[in-house]
């Protein structure tokens, strides 16, 4: 990246596999990014199953995965999750970003600047994640 490139905010959270919500124990799972400066929101995971099965032998992989493929069509606005995909982009953030109560949780909200949050995503999929 060269200094002249133009420089954007954005925020971020993790997605966490927890599989007994009482003990608070998690793995990062995937990487939810939004800069609404362009608009983006987009989401990317790992859930391989030697991680996962390391954490939780038990793990239901199909239902986290699929969990997981939900986000990311939020992200996409597919309209075949329903209709929280004709909100706008802050409003699928938000809702993604909500606390809940789930085997698929998303962790605290955090910021920062980048000149491609496409690219910013899968950088923090990589340090946060994998």
């Amino acid at each position: 990246m060269t200094g002249t490139e133009a420089r954007v905010s954005f925020e971020y959270f993790v997605v966490r596999y927890v599989p007994r919500v009482d003990r608070g124990e998690f793995v990062n799972v995937g990487v939810v990014l939004y800069s609404s400066e362009l608009g983006f929101l987009g989401a990317a995971y790992d859930a391989s199953e030697g991680r996962l099965r390391g954490f939780d032998p038990g793990v239901d992989l199909d239902a986290v995965r699929a969990a997981l493929d939900t986000i990311v069509a939020i992200c996409r606005a597919d309209e075949r999750v329903g209709p929280i995909a004709l909100e706008s982009a802050r409003n699928r953030f938000g809702w993604l970003s909500a606390p809940r109560s789930t085997v698929v949780q998303p962790g605290p909200v955090h910021g920062g600047v980048t000149a491609d949050p496409a690219r910013q995503l899968t950088h923090l999929l990589d340090c946060l994640v994998r």
